[in-house]
């Protein structure tokens, strides 16, 4: 006689893989839209992207949804999803609140890392340096986001990570857009290793001064974008 997987068990496998599909759903679509793959004003189709990145429908709904969240998308009552337009005055009020939030998160994490946190940071510094001597700004973009969450988890703070997750994506795209024109990519590594190496030292301050350093640059970058 066969033996039968009980309906919860199965309810909870089912669960768990459309939360990794959603993951997955989301990481690419994120990725797509923060390198302009997807670009701003596009309208987009549950079942276009379900073909195109061979995943279920209700993982790319869940993941547009949070895609929303960020602000990345805008959900439309029976109109559709639409790719939310670049806006520097938005950028710009982002950046008020991205200073306080990443001096904190920055002191934080280099009070509070693990030996192991502390290991990857420098290993983030020295790849984004590299990254941005042979000038591959895909890399770049993606060792950004990996010190996004690194310094978001290092810090021990789910208010603070809540918060600058609503941020990151939006940042990342308005780079995306303009770094050929107005960008220093070796600068912009630079300033990123600065903030990783202090945490990596365990280097309060010189976290807090880094990252001070580092949004410096960024709003210099957001309004040269006018002159562009």
């Amino acid at each position: 006689m066969k033996s039968k997987t009980p309906k919860k068990r199965r309810s909870r496998e089912v669960e768990a893989e459309d939360g990794t599909l959603t993951d997955r759903a989301y990481r690419e679509l994120e990725e797509m839209i923060v390198t302009l793959q997807l670009k701003p004003a596009t309208v987009l189709s549950e079942q276009a992207l379900a073909q195109r990145l061979k995943i279920g429908r209700t993982p790319i709904r869940e993941a547009l949804q949070r895609l929303a969240r960020d602000g990345l998308v805008v959900i439309m009552p029976r109109r559709g999803i639409m790719v939310s337009e670049i806006n520097l005055r938005l950028q710009l009020r982002l950046l008020e609140v991205r200073r306080e939030l990443e001096r904190l998160m920055a002191s934080l994490a280099a009070e509070r890392a693990t030996p192991d946190e502390r290991h990857e940071f420098a290993e983030v510094a020295e790849a984004m340096l590299a990254a941005a001597t042979k000038a591959d700004d895909l890399a770049f973009m993606r060792l950004d986001q990996r010190f996004n969450i690194l310094i978001a988890t290092a810090a021990r703070n789910e208010f603070a990570r809540r918060s600058m997750g609503l941020m990151n994506a939006l940042s990342r795209r308005f780079w995306y857009q303009h770094y050929q024109e107005v960008a220093d990519l070796p600068l912009a590594a630079k300033l990123h290793a600065a903030v990783a190496l202090a945490v990596a030292q365990k280097k309060v301050k010189a976290a807090a001064t880094a990252s001070d350093r580092l949004i410096d640059y960024i709003e210099d970058f957001a309004r040269k974008t006018l002159d562009t």
